[in-house]
């Protein structure tokens, strides 16, 4: 198990050097200058003090060389200066990428918490009201856009029913800092986990419970039994060991969509100043060392998290390792 690992680890370093190297390109060959972008809105600006700044950032520099340099900084924990907020990126993307990371996290826990609650009663009771309901919760998480349905809880609990006594809990739109008022983060963030939730919990659930009526037809479910095992222990034992494996799978392959595209579209939504707002941001001002800060932690999140997949299912089914 542990050279599958230290095997698993070095594969994950050397896909993000090059995803870091591909980024940085990528990111360098945008159009535009930052240094002409700062000229036209600071008329005073000379180039002599334009070229100054265009040496200072290395824009005068091959991009290879940049890359090198930025490499070499970055491994001793440097990743640059934002021009626009006048601050190392470190400090300024710290307070955002909190937010954006306590907010994927809070929404993938919470989905997987309901997949397995949903999808283990819908195998127990296939054709059933509650698997009825599974399936049309995988429809709906397959079929609504995170915006729109973002938009709907806001206008329900913000504005049509928020003075009901359903509603009246609810806080403005925004984020509140845990330290200092703990009751007051869980209530910012409850709707937003939800939302973010409710896409993949009835996919995960759905996945799971075909697995589970999968596992219960195979032998060693009937062994199981046939020994005398109790219900509850087949079914956490081996078959949802077994089951799990699929799901697990499968959240391999969404984690680029939650990062990349429903936690940022979530924190939009619901007002939370984290990674996405902070990427527009820089985009729309060229702050290309924040770009690539932000596009690098998004690639980090997916690289790390199929590590992670990869681990957790050789932990399920020993074949894989």
């Amino acid at each position: 198990m542990s050279r599958f690992l230290l095997s698993r680890l070095w594969q994950t370093l050397l896909v993000l050097l090059v995803m870091s190297f591909v980024i940085y390109g990528l990111i360098g060959l945008m159009p535009g200058d930052p240094i002409d972008l700062m000229m036209a809105s600071n008329p005073g600006m000379t180039p002599e003090a334009a070229a100054r700044l265009r040496a200072i950032y290395g824009l005068d520099q091959p991009l290879l060389l940049r890359y090198l340099h930025w490499l070499q900084a970055a491994v001793q924990g440097d990743l640059g200066y934002s021009r626009v907020h006048a601050r190392p990126v470190l400090e300024v993307m710290g307070p955002a990428l909190w937010q954006t990371t306590k907010l994927m996290l809070g929404g993938f826990t919470l989905a997987v918490l309901l997949s397995l609650v949903l999808g283990t009663l819908a195998a127990l009771r296939p054709g059933g009201w509650l698997d009825g309901a599974v399936s049309t919760l995988a429809l709906a998480g397959v079929s609504v856009p995170v915006f729109w349905l973002g938009e709907v809880v806001n206008l329900v609990t913000q504005s049509r029913l928020h003075d009901t006594w359903a509603f009246r809990w609810v806080p403005p739109l925004g984020y509140v800092p845990l330290l200092q008022d703990p009751a007051g983060w869980a209530r910012a963030l409850v709707l937003p986990w939800t939302t973010l939730a409710v896409l993949y919990a009835g996919v995960y659930g759905r996945v799971l419970r075909a697995s589970l009526i999968q596992a219960y037809r195979q032998d060693y479910i009937r062994t199981a039994r046939a020994k005398g095992i109790g219900e509850a222990r087949v079914l956490l034992r081996h078959a949802l060991r077994n089951a799990l494996v699929a799901v697990v799978a499968l959240f391999g392959l969404d984690i680029g969509a939650l990062i990349g595209g429903g936690t940022l579209l979530t924190e939009v939504v619901f007002g939370l100043r984290g990674i996405g707002k902070l990427t527009y941001d820089a985009l729309r001002n060229l702050d290309l060392p924040v770009v690539m800060a932000a596009v690098l932690y998004a690639s980090f999140f997916v690289v790390l998290a199929n590590a992670a997949v990869d681990g957790v299912q050789a932990l399920l089914d020993p074949r894989r390792r």
